[in-house]
Parts: C-alpha cells; sequence; structure tokens
C-alpha cells in the first residue's frame, strides 16, 4: 500500500484496530498506525496533513 491507497489503508486500519475511535487520534498517532500496517510500503514522510485527514475520513466511514 501506499499514502494515495486511502480507502484501503482505511479498510486495513478499521480491521486491525475495530475498537478504536478514529475521530480521537492524534495525527501522530494515525501516521503511525499507518506505517505500520502490513503491506504499507512507501516514504514514511510523505504521509502529510491533508493524506491523514482524508485517511482519518475515509476511516470513519468505514467504522460507521
Amino acid at each position: 500500500m501506499k499514502w494515495i491507497d486511502v480507502r484501503d489503508i482505511a479498510i486495513a486500519l478499521a480491521e486491525k484496530y475495530p475498537g478504536i475511535d478514529p475521530r480521537t487520534l492524534r495525527f501522530v498517532d494515525l501516521h503511525n498506525r499507518v506505517v505500520d500496517l502490513e503491506g504499507f510500503d512507501d516514504d514514511h514522510q510523505r504521509g502529510g496533513e491533508k493524506v491523514l485527514e482524508a485517511i482519518q475520513a475515509a476511516w470513519i466511514d468505514e467504522a460507521e
């Protein structure tokens, strides 16, 4: 997975962390959870605020 795979990342996070409310995560914690996902293979520095916002919004959609 790459940073541009927002929906895939959100699905993977929802599956790996079913008890976590994505609205409560700080972006630093969200970033760390993304780069720790199995299959994530992208430059860790490229995960900026805009992409993290998109991942968070997609994860909220998946959780609902």
